[in-house]
């Protein structure tokens, strides 16, 4: 399926919408974290740079991984903010084809009417996820509000997806559950998992899991807070790769009725959304697959050997980012 973008549609614009959006933006300071903390172990197979650790289990592997709320986000809806904590962990799990067991949390608050809120949403979402909340630390008398998840999985160490494995000529999927809204108290949210049945939501997060054993991908990553293209980049950081997309190729909703313009859509986090990457042959069986639970998928472009993500749109292109010059995440710097 292809999509049409507006006429208006400026390649240079989408660029520069994506390179200087606060989701991309706050990922700079990853690099130095990770020159401070890494530490080679025998055990770990994957670490920094992936959506979850993988851990040497015999011959399962250990999926371990954590995430913290934007503050705007828990000021803006506290329910929504405890709900998306669930979420987001769940989704880093499913990207590396694993399965979630459980979580624990971090709760810090100040106020005793947003703790109530945090919690009921990331009630909520446990019980549609199937993923028990299992323990966690309180801070009741807190000078701020904050909730920080932690998530455990599990995944067979030869069915695991990496998102450094991305190599030349690989295609890329771009896979979004358009059944959706914006969300009331957040522009840059798409909500499709509230409106979606717990069987829908959990065939969605297992299908990932189904791909890994069918050993269908090269790479993938679950589409977070830098959204679809700053995803990619991600991936393609990871990979020390490169990519060109067609934008026209983007899975999206009728923005037109929404009234909201595409340099938006790129970079809102989806409720149900997946960047992955497959050999040629794969393509077709991938996005059939994907369909097969609700979400949305095309072939956007593919996978080169530049260092440089490109996007393209009637016979105009521009560079969204150079990772040869600067990373998003700064692995290699």
């Amino acid at each position: 399926m292809v999509f049409s973008v507006e006429e208006t549609c400026s390649t240079e614009a989408i660029a520069k919408a994506v390179r200087e959006y606060a989701g991309v933006t706050r990922k700079h300071a990853i690099g130095e974290i990770i020159h401070c903390l890494r530490i080679e172990s025998d055990d770990v197979v994957v670490s920094f740079g992936e959506d979850a650790a993988l851990i040497k289990n015999n011959d399962d592997g250990l999926l371990l991984a954590a995430d913290g709320i934007w503050s705007m986000l828990m000021e803006a809806d506290p329910y929504w903010a405890g709900f998306c904590a669930v979420l987001v962990n769940v989704h880093d799990i499913a990207a590396m084809g694993g399965k979630p067991l459980a979580m624990v949390d971090i709760l810090s608050i100040q106020n005793e009417k947003i703790c109530h809120e945090v919690l009921r949403g990331m009630a909520d979402a446990s019980k549609k996820f199937g993923v028990p909340i299992v323990g966690g630390h309180l801070h009741p008398d807190s000078d701020f509000s904050a909730i920080d998840v932690a998530i455990m999985g599990i995944v067979k160490m030869e069915d695991a997806i990496f998102s450094h494995t991305a190599g030349p000529d690989d295609h890329i999927i771009a896979a979004i559950d358009l059944n959706g809204r914006i969300h009331p108290s957040c522009a840059l949210n798409w909500d499709s998992a509230t409106i979606r049945s717990q069987d829908e939501v959990r065939g969605q997060i297992r299908v990932m899991q189904r791909l890994g054993e069918m050993h269908l991908l090269t790479a993938g990553k679950d589409i977070s807070n830098p959204g679809v293209i700053g995803t990619l980049g991600m991936l393609l950081e990871t990979s020390n790769a490169g990519a060109v997309i067609d934008l026209g190729k983007i899975p999206r909703p009728d923005l037109l009725s929404l009234g909201i313009p595409f340099s938006q859509w790129v970079r809102i986090y989806p409720g149900m959304g997946f960047i992955v990457t497959a050999k040629e042959e794969n393509v077709s069986k991938v996005i059939e697959m994907f369909e097969e639970v609700g979400i949305t998928a095309s072939d956007i472009g593919y996978i080169n050997d530049s260092r440089n993500l490109t996007i393209t749109y009637n016979r105009k292109e521009s560079s969204v980012f150079d990772l040869e010059k600067e990373g998003i995440m700064r692995l290699f710097d």
